[in-house]
């Protein structure tokens, strides 16, 4: 059988391809045994297994686990990798020469978590993981924007079953279900943590929008106005006044 070759683009859906191709698996061959009862008796004395053969040991079987994790795991930082290069499509549809990619947004929505302050009945630690996964089952699906016109249903639908088909890749166990319960957390808004992500993903937004704004030297109102008072959190809310507060004083600048 010929080697399936890796594709060269790097779009998330020829990407998934690669990685779930049938013909990537390796099959054992299979051979037809004769069956007549001579060769039946002779098979089973042959398969008894001698006093003296020594059995498979753990440690064996321990490093065969670690081979099949090692090559989960690779596939899936694989697959993960459309993340780094797929351009946030709210930025492409405005042409943003250069925009931020779906990680460059993850990242620093995690640093958001990482520096915000000790809040009563907040977990840090939950919020980076919540921020790191919640745009993952984009490596597959892309960059959903309400432009696309999807349902909010349909969307979620769609990552679902993105999200699953990356958990198998990764093969399963206690770090996937760990990320699917994560993502459906955020998706839900489920927690305080939640609550907390959902902002730091508009707090983000804008703040790029700004970033923007001042590199580009355009108004980019939409992102500003979509976000208008939809923050939950206290953190959420200082945080976009700080970031209008400075668009403000740039525009009024712009005026004099």
């Amino acid at each position: 059988m010929a080697a399936v070759k890796p594709c060269s683009s790097s779009s998330p859906h020829t990407l998934y391809r690669y990685l779930t191709n049938p013909q990537r698996i390796h099959r054992p061959c299979l051979f037809k045994l004769p069956f007549n009862s001579h060769d039946r008796k002779l098979r089973s004395v042959r398969c008894q297994t001698p006093e003296f053969e020594p059995k498979r040991s753990a440690v064996s079987s321990d490093v065969t686990e670690a081979t099949s994790s090692c090559s989960s795991c690779i596939d899936f930082l694989t697959l993960c990798h459309s993340l780094k290069t797929t351009k946030r499509k709210g930025w492409v549809n405005h042409d943003i020469k250069g925009p931020e990619s779906i990680a460059d947004h993850m990242y620093r929505m995690a640093i958001m978590a990482l520096i915000v302050g000790d809040l009563p009945g907040i977990n840090r630690e939950r919020c980076i993981k919540i921020a790191l996964v919640h745009d993952i089952a984009e490596a597959i699906v892309g960059d959903i924007t309400p432009s696309d016109g999807v349902p909010k249903v349909e969307k979620t639908r769609l990552e679902q079953a993105a999200l699953n088909e990356m958990c198998n890749i990764l093969g399963g166990g206690m770090r996937a279900a760990e990320i699917q319960e994560l993502w459906r957390e955020y998706e839900d808004n489920a927690s305080l943590e939640a609550n907390l992500v959902k902002d730091f993903d508009k707090v983000e937004m804008i703040l790029q929008a700004l970033e923007y704004e001042t590199e580009h030297d355009r108004v980019l109102d939409e992102f500003f106005l979509s976000t208008a008072g939809k923050f939950q959190t206290d953190i959420g809310k200082s945080w976009a006044a700080e970031i209008i507060a400075r668009r403000n004083s740039r525009l009024a600048k712009k005026l004099n």
